[in-house]
């Protein structure tokens, strides 16, 4: 019966993530329905103190990154250098290799520090008449925009700035780049795989005389971009080498800078302040590895950029803030969820069940990015209630404690994309699609993401290789 609770408290938030439903109102209602079955004194108190708790801590630690990747990504878009990127791209590639060519410039986008949730924007209209053009349905431009943008660059390529790769720098006092060569092998099975799986979807269609639009009414067409007017490609590349750059550089100097811990110097202050800088390192180190990326677009891009930017960073603030409460929302209810009985009985059957830290890590991580449909939310959870058993345990067995950043971030990417993920929702909507046309391509990557981290186990504790 408890565990029941759990899994229909998931099942419904799928359900109402499925029909269009927003997440930010139901997650906290399903959450508390878990309660009140459990112990209905407890609803109102278990909404204050704990889901309301934990939403205002994510958005305390990750809104300066969310809110400079948002800013980020709108200012490469409208400076045009997203186009130019993808145009000459598309050029060396060309036409008959239009899904490697999405795949390549979605991937160089989301690894210079690009959201997900902006990809798509700046991504579809090149997918649509490139796939167009190829004669590749439309209903494969989804799978392709995730796999090549959240996937093995969201957090298993060392460095990336994605909020997955940053979240477990402060539980396990490592930085992005950690595990390197661990999180590139992991990388080219999930690049390799991923590759395999659209080339044979791709053939498929052509074998059956597939059209573009598969026999469907075409919605939320973009216009053909224009191809002349562009930056020039080298300059449009700069800011994303200039984040890849300085995020290397100040994570590596963060705790010279600051010391291993920083007490707060202002006089006003009734009580010192001292902030943990291990913890907080890989947070700062991107936050300010995205502020001059911004300050680079501006320099070599201001004529575009200024006179659109008063419009375009409130777009890129509300996206910002549409994902971030999506995800905290989702956060408070995955910290419900894992105060129950249910889950308590599900989290002592793992510990049981897989003594090993690493698959029992990569398990738990999975679980809970499933349950609340955000590998944020679900990797933040996870860490928060249980990193002190991960990290004892891989002491123990005498893991680094990067590998277990590593695998817990590629864990996060795995089973967080069922129908309910906020990014699954936006994806589809922006490219007029729904879940019965296009999600199957999506739960491909899902499944080859999740076979993948538990590869880099099996590779770890083959070669033991970091």
């Amino acid at each position: 019966m408890d565990v029941l609770v759990v899994l229909l408290c998931l099942a419904a938030l799928i359900f109402v993530a499925y029909r269009g439903y927003s997440v930010i109102l139901f997650a906290p209602i399903f959450a508390l329905a878990a309660v009140f079955v459990f112990q209905p004194i407890a609803t109102f108190p278990a909404y204050t103190n704990l889901f309301m708790d934990k939403a205002a801590f994510f958005f305390k630690m990750y809104f300066p990154t969310f809110l400079l990747g948002a800013i980020f990504g709108k200012v490469i878009e409208l400076s045009g250098f997203a186009k130019s990127i993808c145009s000459a791209l598309f050029r060396l590639v060309g036409e008959k290799h239009a899904i490697l060519a999405i795949v390549l410039v979605t991937a160089i986008l989301s690894y210079g520090g690009v959201s997900a949730f902006v990809l798509v924007f700046a991504i579809y209209p090149f997918a649509s008449e490139m796939f167009r053009m190829g004669r590749i349905p439309k209903r494969l431009i989804p799978g392709v925009i995730w796999f090549g943008g959240v996937t093995f660059t969201m957090d298993a390529m060392p460095g990336s700035p994605q909020i997955q790769n940053i979240i477990p720098t402060s539980f396990f006092k490592t930085n992005a780049y950690a595990a390197p060569s661990l999180g590139i092998i992991g990388s080219l099975f999930i690049l390799g795989l991923g590759l395999v799986y659209f080339e044979w979807q791709r053939r498929k269609a052509i074998a059956a005389n597939e059209p573009y639009d598969s026999g469907w009414k075409l919605v939320n067409e973009p216009e053909s971009y224009e191809h002349s007017h562009l930056p020039n490609p080298w300059i449009a590349m700069l800011p994303l080498v200039v984040v890849w750059i300085l995020n290397y550089v100040f994570t590596q100097n963060m705790t010279a800078m600051f010391g291993k811990s920083f007490s707060l110097p202002l006089p006003g202050l009734k009580a010192p302040v001292t902030i943990d800088v291990g913890g907080m390192t890989g947070l700062w180190a991107v936050e300010l590895a995205l502020v001059f990326g911004i300050l680079t677009v501006f320099l070599f891009a201001w004529r575009q950029v200024i006179p659109r930017f008063s419009a375009g960073s409130k777009s890129a603030v509300s996206g910002c803030l549409l994902a971030i409460c999506n995800t905290a929302s989702e956060y408070g209810y995955g910290s419900i969820i894992a105060v129950l009985p249910g889950f308590l009985m599900l989290s002592e059957t793992l510990k049981t069940a897989i003594p090993n830290p690493l698959i029992s890590e990569a398990t738990s991580v999975q679980l809970l990015a499933g349950i609340v449909g955000s590998a944020s939310g679900g990797l933040s959870i996870a860490l928060g209630a249980m990193s002190d058993v991960y990290i004892a345990g891989a002491n123990a067995a005498g893991i680094p404690l990067e590998v277990a950043h590593r695998i817990a971030s590629m864990a996060s990417g795995g089973m967080d994309s069922l129908p309910h993920n906020g990014a699954v929702i936006t994806m589809l909507a922006i490219t007029g699609l729904t879940h019965r046309q296009a999600y199957s391509h999506i739960f491909a990557c899902t499944i080859i993401k999740s076979i993948a981290v538990f590869f880099a186990i099996g590779v770890y504790y083959l070669f033991g290789i970091v």
